[in-house]
């Protein structure tokens, strides 16, 4: 390992995020560059901190380059969010890909990989389906069915997501060699712990609490970024979100709900019907809610629905620097996508840029309009990257 990445969302970036970095420099990484979600996040929403305070406090705990996973991808599903994040690192120059999991082994993560890959598990997941089960169920339940002990990795979040990165690795026949990391200290949106004498929690469970109530749990450089950011009002506002989201959603002509990724099976129907009567996110979300879609594609499906982004992507056709440390920069002249701090001058490089350029834009955007202090539209364009 020479040269190694990590996708992520930072949102916020903790004590458990300063150890993974750690980790993987001790591991003998050189270079550590991460591919960080930016103007929207995978649970189906905006980030709490803008993108340069989650940047900053990367790059003062260990990373040497920042690149954005563009908000179409980044508010996808598990397997479109690490297909297109490993696309990233590995036209970078990664040779290795870092994650956490809740079963650090990266060799079962693979076979369960290639068992997800094959031909065998679509009828059966087809058939449990049939049966009314969400997809993730019915994958765990499927993959048990063919390999007694996989549906258990499919179970967990953070083995989820890995296995997702190993798909992705195979699929691309990508040249990243996957390094699973324990998670240290308590489970996703679990419990507070301690791994080594450092409290830990996770960001879902930092999330749910006061930016004071964090300070335990994330490094000190942070803190300081995240009491900034909040005096400077760039904190997510909850309330603005929520307003900001059905407006979009109302103004929305109902036939196009239709050609929202994710939608099926007459979901845009229902999608419609909900938005006409919702008097908030949470009953919008309760109206569309059925056995078969679980609350976090509903999420997404309403974010995708406000953003306007279509069901087919391009693969990420730039890599966009969102922050380095000076050292660093020379790593982008191997890279195998149009890279550079310029939004604009990458959005030139072919249709497929401008096209995602104009879908991230967006999102930014709406991100802007959710904070306590609202921001102006173009920092996409106009933002400065984080150069130390």
């Amino acid at each position: 390992m020479e040269f190694a990445g990590i996708i992520t969302e930072y949102d916020p970036f903790h004590n458990g995020h300063a150890a993974q970095l750690a980790a993987v420099r001790r591991a003998g990484a050189r270079c550590i560059a991460v591919c960080m979600s930016s103007g929207a996040v995978q649970r189906g929403g905006v980030p709490i901190l803008p993108e340069s305070v989650r940047v900053r406090a990367a790059l003062a705990s260990g990373a040497d380059l920042v690149v954005a996973l563009p908000a179409p991808y980044a508010c996808a599903t598990a397997e479109q969010f690490a297909a297109a994040g490993v696309s990233l690192l590995a036209a970078l120059g990664c040779d290795t890909l870092a994650f956490g999991a809740e079963n650090p082994d990266a060799e079962r993560l693979l076979t369960a990989a290639n068992l997800l890959l094959g031909e065998k598990i679509q009828p059966l997941i087809r058939e449990k389906l049939s049966l009314g089960m969400t997809y993730a169920a019915a994958r765990a339940e499927a993959a048990e069915t063919l390999a007694p002990g996989m549906g258990d990795l499919l179970r967990t979040p953070n083995n989820t997501l890995g296995i997702e990165y190993c798909k992705a690795i195979l699929a691309q026949k990508a040249s990243l060699c996957p390094l699973s990391l324990p998670r240290w200290g308590a489970a996703h949106g679990g419990a507070a712990g301690e791994h080594e004498g450092v409290p830990m929690a996770s960001a879902s469970y930092l999330r749910a609490r006061t930016l004071e109530e964090w300070a335990p749990f994330v490094p000190q450089p942070a803190m300081e970024l995240y009491r900034q950011a909040a005096a400077e009002g760039q904190l997510l506002d909850t309330q603005r979100l929520e307003t900001a989201l059905l407006v979009l959603l109302r103004a929305t002509p109902m036939q196009n709900f239709a050609q929202v990724r994710g939608i099926s099976e007459g979901l845009e129907n229902r999608l419609a019907a909900a938005v006409r009567e919702a008097d908030g996110l949470e009953d919008l979300y309760t109206r569309l809610k059925t056995k078969r879609y679980p609350h976090a594609r509903l999420r997404r499906l309403v974010l995708d629905a406000a953003l306007d982004i279509p069901e087919n992507l391009p693969q990420p056709p730039y890599l966009l620097v969102l922050g380095a440390k000076k050292e660093a920069l020379p790593r982008l002249k191997q890279a195998r996508l149009p890279a550079g701090t310029s939004l604009a001058d990458l959005m030139r490089t072919g249709e497929a840029a401008r096209k995602i350029g104009e879908l991230h834009s967006r999102a930014v955007d709406f991100s802007s309009l959710c904070r306590c202090k609202i921001r102006p539209m173009g920092l996409a364009f106009t933002a400065k990257p984080v150069i130390l």
